[in-house]
């Protein structure tokens, strides 16, 4: 997806909404949201609002991808724990929780942040890439190409994708509130993509009239490969592998056990795809956010801890105390 909308300069808009139109209607064909027991309002409108900022996260996600690039728009999407921040401002009581999720999380996230937007992950521009370029050489793990090159940039320009993460652990909160059944959630997230497809409809045909008149090429190139793979891999397995992970192997997103399995996949595909990929610069900018992770959901955990501790009062307080953590 990265190479397709950079080499081709195609836009993010359209090219979400494509992926987005076999994924809603696999989705609706697979669950069929309209049988079985019938959906509350309480279940439906939550879920259709989601869909509206499920499609504002793609439309960010994408161009944080087309401008930072994958590894700082994957990374970046990690920034939703810094709603964990946000938990520990509303409910925290403790001012060492609060001290220790402010200075401890936030900083070192913006900090991993600032790293990556500096080219710490990157062979040409990292600092750690001249002691280890000579070791690593004939394995091939730095290439300098210039059409694989990415470039410096400021914090600026990681906001995009910083605010997508932020809205892609907001749209999981939603739906982790909405149902705690698996089939029930399954059903819920056929009307989220369908409602995010048709929400993003009207600014795809927008930017599309748009760049016909503006004179650009009316005949948009078109890859079959990152199309069918974004559609498959980033929109409707990735639902499944989440929901697996959090029921099965009780790793929720946002947190450092699913930062350290996304950065052994992120390492594999960067040699793989031969990009210009620094080794150690990316395990320190990972290392870093994972801390920032950690610190900031350290009040989820604590308030968790609690409820396992206290004996319910009451089914409402039941119910919250048998919820899986969540870090944002």
């Amino acid at each position: 997806m990265y190479r397709y909308l950079s080499q081709t300069g195609a836009s993010v808009v359209l090219f979400i909404f494509s992926c987005l139109i076999p994924s809603s209607i696999l989705f609706l064909a697979l669950q069929k949201p309209w049988k079985g027991r019938a959906l509350s309002n309480q279940q439906v409108v939550p879920s259709v609002i989601n869909g509206v900022i499920t499609a504002l996260y793609f439309i960010l996600w994408g161009k944080g991808l087309k401008s930072c690039g994958p590894v700082r728009a994957i990374l970046a999407e990690y920034s939703g724990a810094v709603l964990g921040v946000l938990s520990a401002a509303l409910y925290g009581r403790r001012g060492h929780i609060w001290k220790k999720v402010m200075v401890g999380g936030l900083i070192a996230m913006l900090a991993s942040f600032y790293f990556l937007s500096q080219g710490w992950a990157m062979a040409t521009y990292s600092p750690f890439n001249i002691l280890v370029q000579i070791q690593f050489f004939s394995l091939n793990l730095y290439p300098t190409t210039e059409d694989q090159t990415e470039e410096v940039l400021g914090m600026g320009e990681m906001v995009v994708p910083i605010l997508a993460g932020i809205l892609s652990a907001l749209r999981r909160v939603i739906a982790r509130r909405v149902s705690l059944k698996n089939q029930l959630k399954r059903r819920l997230n056929a009307i989220t993509i369908t409602s995010a497809t048709c929400f993003i409809f009207p600014v795809a045909m927008w930017d599309f009239i748009i760049g016909s008149t503006s004179g650009s090429s009316v005949q948009l190139p078109f890859s079959t490969w990152a199309f069918l793979s974004t559609t498959l891999f980033g929109v409707i397995l990735i639902f499944y592998v989440d929901s697996i992970a959090e029921e099965r192997l009780h790793m929720v997103f946002s947190s450092p056990r699913h930062l350290m399995a996304a950065g052994g996949c992120i390492i594999v595909m960067e040699i793989v795809y031969n990009m210009d990929f620094s080794l150690p610069g990316f395990i320190i900018c990972s290392l870093i956010l994972g801390f920032g992770i950690y610190e900031a959901t350290a009040l989820e955990r604590g308030k968790k801890g609690s409820f396992q501790q206290s004996d319910p009062l009451d089914g409402v307080l039941e119910d919250q105390g048998q919820m899986s953590p969540l870090p944002t």
